[in-house]
């Protein structure tokens, strides 16, 4: 006890913890609430789009208190990022949070060389070998760089799913895995490229050149005709009743529950379902569990499926809490 209430002062000696209350008396003296401050620090995070920038502020309490989206058609050209940074500039201007800004994590869909700060490849983003050095230099604070759904698997509370699975069902399908509450990357920084794996042999083109890819039967852009209309349109067809787009729907759902009941065979795991598609889920989670049981006889529920804790902005958050996990092992 003497060492526990130490560390206690000391934490909140740093302001890391807060006074938040009073539990009612037991007879003497009245027991004190203590939790995090959330506004001792922050972190910015921004995810990278062919045709987008979002940005998030984020607290210690893993809370959004502002978030923009805008629209910035990416280039590889040096101007790209001198323009990034100044969103960000404008971002910020005003915020008080950017006294206490630890840093800013970026989110890109693509294999990345963390030590290098190279992407690797991003057919997302149509590049190979591309140096991220000039944009962290515009940014001049403090940068982090990650896989996008790298980055949504670490925006997911480690405590609650040290093991897990996250399908990011975007525009494109991606996916990540943490054991033991860490990212598990893989020898050569591929691990979780769930798209990518074979769902039908000799079926539908995927985009990497082979053909019956679960990208080309699962990503969002099944749903949305490769985004020619947005999700939310396609949604209010199947609530409508719409008959062609329910028979979509559940082809969709059948290919998905074949894909999720892989993954559960081969890594045991819980499976976060998250991505644009995974915001939707949550309102269908019976008939993806009917389908899922029909196709794996060794389990009698499907409790192992979680929805996403963050519907739209996963990625900029996870690579924003980055900062967090790092600053709070330095104290």
């Amino acid at each position: 006890m003497p060492t526990v209430l130490a560390n206690v002062n000391d934490l909140l000696e740093k302001r890391v913890l807060e006074e938040t209350g009073e539990y009612a008396s037991t007879g003497g003296r009245k027991a004190k609430s203590i939790g995090i401050n959330k506004s001792y620090c922050h972190a910015m995070g921004i995810l990278i789009t062919a045709n987008h920038v979002e940005m998030v502020l984020v607290n210690l309490g893993d809370e959004i208190i502002k978030k923009d989206r805008i629209r910035l058609k990416f280039t590889a050209e040096l101007s790209y990022c001198t323009e990034v940074a100044q969103k960000v500039k404008t971002f910020l201007e005003g915020e008080l949070a950017k006294d206490t800004l630890l840093g800013i994590g970026v989110a890109i869909p693509g294999i990345i060389d963390q030590k290098e700060r190279i992407v690797l490849k991003s057919h997302a983003l149509g590049i190979e070998n591309y140096s991220l050095r000039f944009l962290e230099q515009a940014l001049e604070i403090p940068v982090y760089f990650e896989n996008d759904a790298n980055a949504a698997m670490l925006a997911e509370k480690k405590q609650k799913y040290p093991n897990a699975i996250y399908l990011s069902l975007n525009h494109t399908l991606g996916g990540a895995f943490c054991i033991d509450g860490k990212l598990f990357r893989g020898q050569n920084q591929k691990a979780g490229e769930f798209g990518h794996m074979i769902l039908v042999p000799g079926g539908r083109k995927c985009y990497c050149g082979k053909s019956g890819c679960a990208d080309a039967y699962c990503a969002a852009s099944v749903l949305t005709q490769d985004n020619r209309q947005s999700l939310d349109a396609f949604m209010e067809k199947v609530e409508s009743g719409d008959e062609k787009i329910l028979q979509t729907w559940n082809e969709y759902l059948d290919h998905l529950a074949v894909l999720i009941s892989n993954l559960r065979m081969a890594y045991d795991m819980d499976i976060i379902l998250g991505g644009d598609v995974g915001g939707v889920l949550s309102d269908y989670m019976i008939p993806l569990g009917e389908k899922v049981m029909a196709y794996n006889g060794f389990e009698h529920d499907v409790s192992y499926l979680k929805n996403c804790s963050y519907k739209k902005e996963a990625s900029a958050v996870g690579a924003a809490k980055y900062f967090f996990t790092k600053h709070i092992v330095e104290l």
